[in-house]
Order: structure tokens, then C-alpha cells, then sequence
């Protein structure tokens, strides 16, 4: 079976600060129909997000598929608080590579 990559099919996939203590990921896509057929898949749940962060699944807060915007999210504990010593990305805005390549078959 083919897959494709959701960087090839999502709109626009992000991550952004939810607070200096969690960071929060959106998956977008451009219709209800590459949505649903990526909601369909199953791929996409609460433990491969745990697994891509290499963290445990009670630490992903927050995950919802919200067919109002097309939309796959997620909120996780941030691995170093926002702005402290030993952080990286302030903003959260660099945290969404490892979605990129996630594959969905086709």
C-alpha cells in the first residue's frame, strides 16, 4: 500500500507555546476529505505522539481530532520550561519536525 508523508497532504503543521510549561501542536489540513481519511487511518493517536517526543503518554495533556477546523491537536509537558537555562526554542515554534515525516497510507 502506498503512504505519503503528512508534511505532503497537511496545510499546515505548527507547534507553538501553550504556557511556559506545555508546548501544543496543530495538524491542519486543506479539506474534510484528506482529514477524514487520515482520522480513518488511526495513525495519528495520543502514544505515537508520546513515542515521536520520546516522552511518557501521560505527559501528552491534550489530544484532539476537531472536525470543525480539520484539524489533528495535541499538548504535551515541555521538556524544559519556557525561557529557563538549558531550553532551546522559546516560542515553541520549532518543535513540529518529528510530525513531519509521519506516514498514512493511501
Amino acid at each position: 500500500m502506498k503512504k505519503v508523508k503528512i508534511k505532503d497532504i497537511a496545510k499546515v503543521v505548527r507547534s507553538k507555546n501553550a504556557g511556559p510549561f506545555e508546548l501544543t501542536f496543530d495538524i491542519i489540513f486543506k479539506d474534510k476529505e484528506t482529514y477524514e481519511k487520515v482520522k480513518r487511518s488511526g495513525v495519528i493517536t495520543k502514544e505515537l505522539i508520546a513515542e515521536l517526543y520520546h516522552i511518557p503518554v501521560e505527559q501528552v495533556l491534550y489530544f484532539v481530532e476537531f472536525d470543525p477546523a480539520n484539524a489533528i491537536k495535541a499538548t504535551i509537558v515541555r521538556p524544559v520550561d519556557s525561557g529557563s537555562i538549558g531550553e532551546t526554542d522559546t516560542y515553541g515554534a520549532q518543535q513540529h519536525a518529528p510530525l513531519l515525516d509521519i506516514e498514512i497510507p493511501w
